[in-house]
């Protein structure tokens, strides 16, 4: 597969497309030129590459060669002490690694995602690693994306791509006009809301799409990451250092005193047969061959020990690198939290009175932290997609009961959804008798402020508000509610900027750690 640069990719504007997708004639050319959409896998390690990486190493050398010395200078039982165990230490590890060679194919297999384009005028399912560049490719929701692709159409499309930026919610993608001339040669980044670009590896958690394929395998933004990986160089442990060192140190010093020993004897007693078999024998008691029987037998082992715990381990040598650890370096988004929104903070403002919930707290019955909780929750839409609407449902259910705030006990008249100029979606609600009209609305708390036309003073203390949640890694939003005449529903405007909001409270969201984390 060609070499790709890492700089960051820009493109063009796509021409116009008529969603008929590739022939299958050209599809199979261009993957012929193009290679298969995958990323860059190391060589497959084979039986003889992983006997002949393990009989490389230093250790296995000396053990193995202090062997054959021993069996020619006749010392039967240390020669076969020397052998059996290094023949042992090395079956075991051949063993190990050969069995995680094995299950990583098998998880790569698994993994490989399976992508709906259209060819021919058709819609046909193919593999991931099929897809090929000008491909159309139709995704919707629980789809994960096979290739780099500019959308053509979309509706309602939200794709999480924490695996590419770590961050846990999804962003939103808008298909934009080919005419659009401020769009053409936009720079392709991962992240911000509204883009046109889909990147392999995103996962579809709402709405569907239609996109043209501009780039696969190594020239994707997640085969630059892989390609990117493979330049990294692997360090021998320290403790092999080490050990090699005081080997190599003891090396020098068995063969200067065995050579010697040979000129000695030689000069000495005039038989250069009996010389050198006793110069080599000097060398041999020198080595600390015990050394390294002793590590290789301790990693082998080691290997075996973790694999009971279902951990695989691809080189034996790891273990020791994992024993040596002192600073452990992990991914956050979806390793070590759930990656899942949840509620954690809640501050009402309503009436100059302030009421703070935290995550560990009952919200108590007619509070102000109930009012937020109660407007945001009408805010959102009866069936939730997005990770804060879900969370917000899930904390309602919770700590104020469904019947409480029942969407049944009142009527959707109006839903205003997000907008590029307007971070906030709102939901014009009446009661189940039509008598009282409310709008409840959420959003980015620049936009809520806006919407309620604070002060000075009130925006100060809100932003100090956010601020402080903010320092412990809490998204907020701000929660809003304006009261309507029902004369007013028969016209409702346009635009929430026409609405007279009353700002109510913020509601703060963040990615809770696993479980088992802290043990871990």
């Amino acid at each position: 597969m060609p070499q790709t640069s890492h700089k960051t990719s820009t493109i063009a504007e796509p021409a116009n497309h008529q969603n008929v997708g590739l022939s299958a004639t050209i599809a199979a050319q261009r993957l012929t030129a193009d290679g298969y959409n995958e990323l860059p896998i190391t060589k497959k390690r084979g039986f003889l590459r992983i006997l002949i990486e393990i009989i490389k190493q230093p250790m296995f050398a000396l053990l193995i060669g202090g062997g054959v010395v021993y069996l020619l200078l006749g010392d039967l039982v240390e020669a076969l002490f020397l052998l059996v165990f290094a023949c042992l230490s090395v079956a075991i590890t051949i063993v190990q690694e050969s069995r995680s060679e094995k299950v990583l194919e098998a998880l790569r297999n698994l993994a490989s995602p399976r992508a709906l384009v259209i060819r021919d005028d058709l819609r046909v399912h193919i593999a991931g690693r099929e897809v090929v560049r000008d491909d159309v490719l139709v995704v919707s929701e629980g789809d994960r994306v096979a290739a780099d692709a500019t959308l053509l159409s979309s509706q309602d499309l939200l794709l999480d791509e924490s695996l590419l930026t770590g961050e846990s919610v999804p962003v939103r993608k808008l298909a934009q006009q080919n005419n659009d001339a401020a769009s053409a040669n936009t720079t392709i980044t991962p992240g911000g809301e509204d883009s046109r670009y889909l990147f392999a590896g995103s996962l579809v958690v709402r709405g569907s799409g239609i996109a043209l394929v501009h780039a696969t395998g190594l020239r994707s933004e997640m085969g630059k990451i892989g390609h990117a990986l493979q330049t990294i160089e692997t360090q021998q442990p320290h403790l092999q250092k080490q050990l090699y060192g005081l080997v190599r140190n003891f090396t020098i010093i068995g063969a200067v005193a065995g050579l010697l020993a040979v000129v000695l004897f030689g000069l000495l007693r005039g038989s250069w047969l009996q010389a050198i078999l006793s110069g080599i024998a000097l060398g041999m008691s020198l080595l600390p061959e015990e050394f390294p029987l002793v590590l290789a037998v301790f990693m082998a082992m080691g290997a075996w020990r973790i694999s009971q715990a279902r951990v695989l381990t691809r080189r034996a040598s790891s273990i020791e690198s994992l024993g040596a650890v002192s600073v452990l370096c992990t991914d956050k988004t979806g390793t070590l939290t759930e990656n899942k929104m949840t509620v954690t903070s809640i501050i009402s403002s309503i009436n100059g009175v302030t009421e703070n919930w935290h995550q560990a707290q009952n919200i108590k019955a007619n509070t102000g932290t109930q009012t937020v909780l109660k407007a945001a929750l009408l805010a959102c839409p009866l069936h939730p997609t997005d990770p804060m609407d879900t969370a917000i449902h899930q904390l309602a259910e919770t700590q104020i009961g469904a019947n409480t705030v029942s969407f049944s006990q009142h009527v959707l008249v109006r839903a205003y959804g997000l907008r590029p100029d307007l971070f906030a979606v709102a939901n014009v609600m009446t009661d189940a008798n039509n008598e009282v009209a409310i709008a409840y609305a959420k959003g980015a708390l620049e936009t809520i402020a806006e919407l309620c036309d604070l002060n000075t003073a009130q925006l100060m203390n809100i932003n100090a508000q956010a601020e402080a949640l903010a320092k412990n890694g809490i998204r907020v939003l701000g929660v809003a509610e304006a009261k309507l005449s029902i004369m007013q529903l028969k016209k409702l405007p346009q635009s929430l900027r026409d609405f007279t909001f009353d700002y109510i409270g913020l509601i703060g969201f963040a990615d809770p750690l696993r479980a088992n984390v802290p043990a871990a």
